[in-house]
């Protein structure tokens, strides 16, 4: 957890000091609900019945990057949004699968990235994605082209996704632990079958199981040719006028908010959520930062105390044991990595503007 949150920095840009901010906001949200020690109520808000199971990831991310991003569009464009032009063409699509050969190093570390975040258990694939993002972006030699069509901002959250994915059926079927939402309905259809997730899986349901491997194969396969196929349809989704767009965005965000829970709760916090990325956004803060600290806040809250716990509160074991010693150093390395870069950016845009003062 601490080297997930280590690649927080990368997520937010130059201005660290508003990444840390972001963070902070997302902590505090994942803290919301009842404490997984005591039981008891913390952050509830004037002991608010909704509140108690916590804030889903799920509204925070329809509100933050569904209403939030409706009204930042509305607001910088004036109500005057462009609409797409582009033709799409079996040539253009040929041409655009050849330029991939230059993220082939990105695709394959984001995949390696996501895949071991897909393996711990209940991560899912979004914190691989957004890790995976800022990893790509700190390392790149050009972050400010990032969110304005860099190819490998595309491509590093997309690899990382798909691998964590697979990579969480990894602990589903050897130990019968769900690394994800979807693994965890997964298991119950195993279990309602009379297949016990272990090792002997391979053993006793040997057809099974490499029946379900080649069906892994099969579905990237079809979801490959399935969404070449559907192009012109996305394409002829963006070209919708946006006086038409943006109402079906809103009424889509409230449905898919209302539908898991059933509760006007989470409903008014969309609309609350929509208003905080509205304002982080027009105020230049990051906002993948808060996303991915609720995400991972109470998996790291629950590591943290239990870990306490175990050793009577010593501190100083996260430090003194091989393994977590290595990973606190490799976290250390990646918070530090892109203060550098910053670092040395602004002395070279510092130097370039020098010398432009000084030349006749």
């Amino acid at each position: 957890m601490v080297l997930a949150f280590a690649t927080f920095i990368g997520l937010g840009g130059d201005d660290i000091p508003k990444t840390f901010f972001s963070i902070c906001i997302g902590l505090v949200f994942s803290a919301v609900g009842l404490d997984i020690i005591s039981g008891q109520p913390r952050l509830v808000f004037g002991d608010l019945p909704g509140f108690y199971k916590g804030i889903s990831f799920l509204v925070l991310a329809i509100g933050i990057y569904g209403i939030g991003e409706m009204l930042w569009t509305i607001d910088s464009h004036k109500g005057k949004v462009s609409i797409a032009t582009h033709t799409v063409t079996f040539t253009r699509i040929l041409d655009s699968l050849k330029a991939l050969k230059n993220s082939i190093q990105t695709m394959v570390l984001s995949s390696l990235l996501g895949y071991f975040i897909g393996i711990l258990p209940a991560a899912g694939a979004t914190p691989g994605s957004l890790m995976a993002y800022g990893m790509t972006k700190s390392m790149s030699k050009n972050p400010e082209k990032y969110g304005k069509g860099e190819i490998n901002g595309v491509v590093a959250p997309e690899a990382a996704n798909n691998a964590a994915s697979t990579g969480s059926m990894l602990p589903m079927l050897t130990l019968g632990i769900p690394g994800s939402p979807t693994t965890a309905i997964l298991l119950g259809g195993m279990i309602i079958w009379g297949l016990e997730p272990g090792p002997l899986l391979f053993i006793d349901q040997e057809e099974f199981v490499w029946g379900l491997i080649s069906g892994l194969y099969a579905a990237n396969l079809f979801t490959l040719l399935i969404n070449l196929a559907f192009i012109p349809l996305f394409i002829f989704v963006l070209r919708m006028p946006f006086t038409i767009l943006a109402p079906v965005i809103f009424m889509l965000c409230v449905i898919g908010g209302y539908a898991p829970s059933q509760n006007m709760h989470d409903v008014w916090l969309i609309f609350i959520f929509g208003v905080v990325g509205y304002l982080m956004r027009k105020l230049d803060y990051p906002m993948a930062p808060a996303v991915l600290a609720i995400v991972l806040g109470p998996l790291a809250e629950k590591a943290f105390r239990q870990s306490l716990i175990g050793v009577q509160g010593d501190v100083t074991v996260f430090f003194t044991r091989p393994l977590s010693g290595t990973f606190m150093a490799l976290a250390l390395a990646l918070f530090l990595y892109p203060i550098y870069l910053n670092h040395r950016r602004r002395k070279a845009r510092e130097a370039a503007q020098e010398s432009n003062r000084n030349s006749p």
